[in-house]
């Protein structure tokens, strides 16, 4: 196994573990932590934008797990809980908003930079925005749980009552990421300049 395999697989092995603490803990543990989903979503994409084709539906599969475990423990029906309806289904294309985020990030970074920190708050932003478009608006519209009339003026007003809260969960712990990247690459940087003095 190859160093660059070996370090893709502890990545997404963290994600992983972050994801599955963080989202169990809505009805397990203290409701004071913020459910990382959004943020390991964009971060995959960026450390692992290669690797869409088993990291992404590996994620997406753990997330569906999960819910499953945490209704079901509760001895509720998973097809009856209020946050499971057909609009369940479009968090696919809501979290892959995300990983398209953090791959288009990953793509156009220049390192520790100004320019890559503007990159990033605008990727994160539009990822952002564009998961919690889908995944509200697909469950104001189509969940039976939404009381009628519906109207795009409420759904308006839905999406205000609840953007800052997702924004600033998903941004903190993309800012966390942020901030354990540019350790990493440090630490890296400074190996290797050791290891060229040493020659």
């Amino acid at each position: 196994m190859t160093t660059s395999t070996t370090r893709r697989l502890a990545i997404f092995l963290g994600l992983a573990v972050v994801m599955g603490v963080t989202r169990i803990h809505l009805s397990l543990l203290d409701h004071s932590l913020w459910d990382a989903s959004w943020g390991v979503f964009f971060l995959a994409g960026f450390w692992l934008r290669g690797q869409v084709r088993w990291a992404f539906p590996l994620l997406l599969a753990e997330a569906v797990l999960v819910d499953y475990f945490v209704i079901t423990g509760q001895g509720i029906d998973f097809w009856s809980a209020y946050c499971v309806s057909p609009a369940y289904w479009f968090l696919a294309p809501a979290y892959g908003a995300l990983w398209a985020g953090g791959s288009w990030l990953a793509k156009r970074q220049n390192g520790l930079t100004l320019h890559t920190l503007a990159l990033a708050v605008g990727a994160l932003l539009v990822a952002e925005g564009a998961c919690y478009l889908i995944s509200n608006g697909s469950y104001y519209w189509i969940s039976a749980t939404v009381p009628g009339p519906r109207s795009f003026g409420a759904w308006f007003a839905n999406l205000g009552d609840w953007y800052a809260a997702f924004l600033v969960g998903t941004a903190a712990y993309v800012a966390l990421g942020g901030v354990l990247h540019a350790l990493a690459t440090q630490l890296a940087r400074s190996t290797q300049h050791d290891r060229l003095a040493q020659r």
